[in-house]
């Protein structure tokens, strides 16, 4: 994939906090079309299906199929910087009004609010 937005979702595969292994999972683009423009790297939020607890700055996907997603799922506050040639394929878009908490999320995360 050489082309990616703000608010794609797309498949990636995620190595664990602890480096102990990886894991092929949905996640949403979180970086401005700006910071695309002449990088190779994308920032993203990993995205759970894991929907039985919320901590700090997760959000629950009310618009999950729009999404481009199987499951109910959460957009975790979980960010990585990524190469874009490792994004496997896109899913889908988020949703406007989910995207909108999602940023709402991130500055609290990242003391920006």
């Amino acid at each position: 994939m050489t082309e990616c937005n703000r608010g794609d979702v797309v498949l990636i595969s995620f190595i664990f906090s602890d480096e102990t292994g990886v894991k092929r999972r949905p996640a949403v683009i979180i970086s401005s079309n700006v910071f695309h423009s002449g990088r190779d790297e994308a920032i993203i939020a990993a995205i759970t299906s894991r929907t039985d607890r919320a901590l700090v700055g997760d959000h629950r996907i009310n618009d999950w199929r729009g999404a481009g997603l199987l499951f109910p799922s959460v957009a975790t506050s979980v960010i990585r910087t990524v190469k874009q040639s490792m994004i496997a394929r896109r899913l889908g878009s988020m949703p406007s009004p989910d995207m909108e908490i999602i940023n709402n999320k991130m500055r609290l995360v990242l003391g920006l609010a």
